[in-house]
């Protein structure tokens, strides 16, 4: 006759998982969900906050209407500027010659517009900016506007 091994037993299927992947995990309290769901209102809270003041400060768009070269040292951009009438942008304006190498630079400032000035109720401004140019100059455009802080 054979003995059976002692150790050789089967455990029961529940306390050897138990004993290799850990115990069943306990359910979340009712003091644990509801800190979790205040603090995802909260979450919520502060991105629409976060949204809301973001789209106040309206962007800042411009258009190139076209330029003119005045001579091999001079070039004349014309375009448009939009955005809120109160604020103030700035816009570097660049000139090129014909191997796109840029010949001429300007940073402008474009104030607050009346609201009765201009299109949109004074939201666009046609603007024209006289360049220096190192040689002649083939194009000129908007490189990029942006809004100044008005604590600045």
């Amino acid at each position: 006759m054979t003995s059976e091994d002692p150790s050789a037993t089967a455990l029961p299927a529940t306390t050897s998982l138990a004993n290799r992947y850990g115990g069943q995990k306990r359910a979340l309290g009712g003091k644990t969900k509801r800190n979790i769901v205040i603090a995802a209102l909260v979450l919520a809270m502060a991105f629409m906050a976060w949204i809301a003041t973001s789209s106040a400060q309206a962007p800042v768009t411009f258009k190139d209407i076209g330029y003119s070269t005045v001579d091999e040292t001079q070039a004349e951009v014309d375009y448009q500027v939009t955005k809120y009438p109160g604020s103030t942008a700035k816009c570097a304006i660049k000139a090129m010659d014909s191997k796109f190498a840029v010949v001429g630079w300007k940073v402008v400032e474009i104030g607050p517009n009346d609201p009765k000035a201009g299109a949109d109720g004074g939201s666009t401004t046609a603007q024209r900016t006289v360049l220096q140019t190192e040689s002649a100059a083939v194009s000129g455009v908007v490189d990029s506007c942006w809004i100044v802080d008005s604590g600045k």
